[in-house]
C-alpha cells in the first residue's frame, strides 16, 4: 500500500493525501510536479527511474489506511539522476 508522503524530497512542498501534484517513482520517492519537472528533468535523484503521478485514495479508504506523517526531505540530493 502506497504510504502517500506528505511533502516533496526536494523542495519540502506541503503534498496532502489529495493533491493532484504529488508525483511518485516505483520507489515511492515522492516529489512536487514541478521539481519533477523541472529541477529533476524527470528522473528520481535516488533511483534514476520515472515518474508518474501519486494516486489519490478515496475518503473512506484514508480513514482507515492514513498517509504517512513522516517528511523526507533532502535538499543536498535534489538533482537529476545520470541516465542509465
Amino acid at each position: 500500500m502506497l504510504e502517500l508522503r506528505p511533502s516533496c524530497e526536494c523542495c519540502d512542498k506541503d503534498l496532502p493525501p489529495e493533491s493532484p501534484e504529488a508525483m511518485i517513482c516505483s520507489f515511492e520517492c515522492t516529489f512536487c510536479a514541478s521539481c519533477a519537472g523541472t529541477v529533476l528533468a524527470g528522473r528520481c535523484p535516488n533511483c534514476g527511474g520515472g515518474f508518474a503521478r501519486r494516486p489519490i485514495r478515496p475518503p473512506a479508504a484514508l480513514a482507515r489506511h492514513p498517509a504517512s506523517t513522516t517528511r523526507v526531505f533532502k535538499p543536498q540530493g535534489c538533482r537529476p539522476a545520470a541516465a542509465g
